[in-house]
């Protein structure tokens, strides 16, 4: 209903981004309406957990944390994520950025400004991967080989695989992770042709050849159990051949870089 009231507060969302990761922190909430909200969010997205929750300066409106990616959730429509900057338009003030800053700070201390790290956590056995309950998807000889967990609703998975498009000599393994919902996920690996099904939808945004009709026997709910167990927080996460990884979105340079720094040697494999 319109009023001529003016508003004690005015906010404006801007910068908005595309991004959604799933990420797992503890999370404290302190007030019944934040814990309620937070329990709405958990049943949602059951693969995600979120750092922090607290109120905004605009009614109705409250800040979630991700690992360090915040997105501002509607209490009474918590299906609908915005992610950018909250600005107060009086104080002339971004209310988002010193907390980006921040998080960024405390994640970046240790490295160098501007040189890309892989994360640090305890190396992975290849070989020891279900690659079988993988998408493989073979480039030229496919002699260099990378798993990623993946999420087909995740907008930095599809910029990923749009690089991993551009690379030659590389197999890679997509572990298929249900983080922003299960359907597609499921609908990709009961495809006919599950390679095609996500090259096309990842990289056109063509899901014409994904099976939607009834679900077949899929690793969906291991892949999830295997992320958990090697502590995968988010979207997309890429393990290399010699068991390091990196998490989130890495450009071609980065890729080729990793992937002569982790050589496994295995023998080329033909193309069906």
């Amino acid at each position: 209903m319109a009023t001529t009231k003016p508003m004690r507060r005015r906010a404006v969302v801007a910068a908005l981004s595309t991004i959604l990761l799933g990420t797992c922190f503890a999370v404290k909430a302190a007030t019944p309406d934040e814990t309620q909200l937070l329990s709405a969010l958990q049943k949602a997205h059951p693969g995600t957990q979120f750092s922090s929750i607290a109120r905004t300066p605009v009614a109705g409106l409250y800040e979630v944390w991700m690992n360090g990616n915040v997105a501002y959730v509607p209490a009474r429509q918590p299906r609908y994520f915005l992610f950018g900057h909250l600005f107060d338009t009086k104080a002339m003030s971004d209310l988002t950025g010193p907390k980006l800053a921040q998080a960024g700070k405390a994640k970046n201390s240790d490295e160098a400004p501007q040189k890309y790290q892989p994360t640090t956590v305890a190396p992975i056995r290849f070989e020891q991967l279900p690659l079988n309950d993988a998408v493989k998807t073979v480039r030229g000889a496919g002699q260099r080989r990378v798993a990623v967990f993946s999420d087909p609703n995740c907008p930095y998975c599809k910029q990923l695989e749009a690089e991993l498009a551009s690379l030659d000599n590389i197999t890679t393994y997509t572990f298929l992770l249900p983080f922003l919902g299960e359907t597609k996920p499921i609908a990709v690996w009961c495809a006919a042709d599950r390679a095609a099904a996500w090259r096309r939808l990842m990289l056109d945004g063509d899901d014409s050849l994904l099976n939607t009709g009834a679900a077949c026997d899929h690793p969906i709910g291991r892949n999830l159990a295997l992320a958990r167990q090697l502590s995968v927080q988010g979207t997309p996460t890429l393990i290399w051949a010699d068991g390091t990884r990196s998490e989130g979105f890495v450009g071609r340079a980065v890729i080729e870089a990793r992937l002569a720094a982790a050589v496994s040697p295995v023998a080329p494999e033909k193309q069906p």
